[in-house]
């Protein structure tokens, strides 16, 4: 059974809830599309998605992602694929 982290695992409360989740998230598939980090359904999708890229999630990392999104995203990661690739390496570099 695999873990899935939810809106009442995240511990910023600025993100926005409205609205319907955008294609990717529906599609279980990262893409090109714009990473809004105030939009808690694709953040929610990206912490989920790279959980599972990895082979393990769980709460703790899930806030590790959810930190380092919130206070470490460089500004020209605009896309969802791009957050994801920032967070490989991010995660690469630090074994963890």
């Amino acid at each position: 059974m695999t873990f899935i982290f939810l809106k009442e695992h995240l511990r910023q409360r600025h993100y926005n809830w409205s609205g319907e989740p955008n294609h990717s998230i529906q599609n279980k598939e990262i893409d090109r599309k714009t990473f809004d980090p105030f939009n808690g359904f694709q953040v929610l999708f990206i912490i989920n998605y790279f959980g599972k890229s990895i082979g393990k999630l769980t709460v703790t990392d899930g806030l590790k992602v959810e930190e380092l999104i919130s206070t470490q995203l460089p500004v020209n990661a605009k896309s969802e694929l791009s957050v994801f690739n920032w967070l490989r390496g991010i995660y690469l570099f630090y074994g963890n």
